[in-house]
């Protein structure tokens, strides 16, 4: 049930005679209105921990099987780093949790979680916009020191005959449009998952404070 619904709910009932609405009833509305919000919460945090389990090992037993050094390093790395990003996944599940239980007065408990939840996604955004061009900056690094030809790029390289200068700048161009698109699909994914909703819970609180 979105906010508008539930206002045309209570406007309803006000309509149709029932017992009068008191700040009790309108606060217990909201109450169930927010766990709705924050379950949907959950739901995309366990999203996100089904993929971190699905990467993790993915990324290591390519690290582990890969025949070229550098692919093995890459994936190696950022495999590593998947398992501590899943395990912060699980505490905001923990802290989301301990909200949702919470005997503290509604007011105060949507306060302190749109607080946390915000302070999540401005770090997450921040650490995906910093991990990027560390990512492919080593990974020009680790191309480039590469000891064993990768057969696919070399012939590639082979059949399109360009130039160094021209492959050099289609790999730079290349990068900064990659790094362009994700600024833009790591915005939309936040949102997706988690914005929205810290939206409709400051709408609940803005309605309390009303209230």
């Amino acid at each position: 049930m979105e906010l508008d619904d539930l206002k045309g709910l209570i406007n309803q009932k006000l309509m149709e005679g029932s017992p009068k609405m008191t700040e009790g009833n309108f606060t217990e509305l909201l109450k169930g209105e927010a766990s709705s919000v924050i379950s949907k919460i959950k739901k995309s945090l366990w999203f996100e921990i089904a993929c971190c389990a699905l990467v993790v090992p993915l990324f290591i037993g390519i690290a582990f099987f890969s025949s070229h050094s550098s692919m093995k390093i890459y994936f190696g790395l950022f495999g590593v780093i998947f398992i501590p990003f899943t395990l912060i996944f699980f505490y905001l599940l923990r802290k989301i949790n301990e909200f949702d239980q919470s005997v503290l007065p509604i007011k105060q408990n949507l306060h302190q979680l749109i607080g946390m939840l915000e302070d999540f996604t401005r770090r997450y955004f921040q650490f995906n916009m910093a991990l990027l061009p560390i990512c492919f900056l080593f990974a020009l690094f680790l191309g480039y020191n590469e000891k064993e030809p990768i057969a696919v790029l070399d012939n590639l390289y082979s059949k399109l005959k360009v130039t160094k200068s021209i492959y050099i700048g289609f790999i730079i161009g290349y990068c900064i449009a990659m790094v362009v698109g994700l600024i833009y699909l790591t915005k939309w994914y936040i949102r997706k998952l988690y914005g929205k909703y810290i939206e409709q819970l400051k709408l609940l609180l803005a309605e309390l404070k009303e209230d």
